[in-house]
């Protein structure tokens, strides 16, 4: 007989931004699993464009909290450490984590860049629907995960009509 799952969202919009979800994730893994709980979704793990976003707002795609960025180190979760040790400890538990990866999503950039859209067809995001334009937006991130900077230049923006 197969048994179907469960899966909980381990976050919400409003958490405070003490840093303590993944501390907090690690000392409830044994408690999850006895209420059933078989999978985790858990909140964006990068760096946002400041402590109170939720991930949303992704800064650097590959600060997972181990890089003196945007005023801190951790994210508003807590460290790269921290969130290692709660995803083992989950594991180890037989729960299975699902990470909330938002690569489309660029935001409080350290530059302003300039880029080329196209509108594509809200039915069928394939077809394109209009000649290119140029937009510009603040996508570029001075990071200090590499000594180059983080740009979004040469991959393809599409905007909804």
């Amino acid at each position: 007989m197969r048994i179907n799952g469960i899966m909980f969202q381990y976050f919400e919009w409003f958490l405070s931004d003490d840093g303590s979800l993944w501390n907090r994730l690690k000392g409830d893994a044994e408690r999850l699993k006895e209420i059933g709980i078989t999978a985790l979704w858990i909140p964006p793990c990068i760096k946002g464009t400041g402590s109170n976003d939720v991930g949303y707002g992704a800064y650097d795609l590959y600060d997972l909290g181990e890089f003196d960025q945007k005023g801190t180190v951790r994210t508003k979760y807590g460290t790269k450490e921290e969130l290692h040790q709660a995803i083992d400890a989950l594991h180890e538990q037989g729960i299975g984590v699902y990470a909330d990866v938002v690569l489309n999503h660029k935001g409080g950039g350290d530059e302003l860049q300039t880029f080329t859209v196209v509108e594509v067809n809200p039915e069928d995001r394939n077809e394109v629907i209009s000649e290119p334009i140029s937009r510009s937006a603040n996508n570029s991130a001075t990071s200090t995960t590499s000594s180059t900077t983080i740009s979004i230049s040469n991959t393809p923006m599409y905007v909804k009509s």
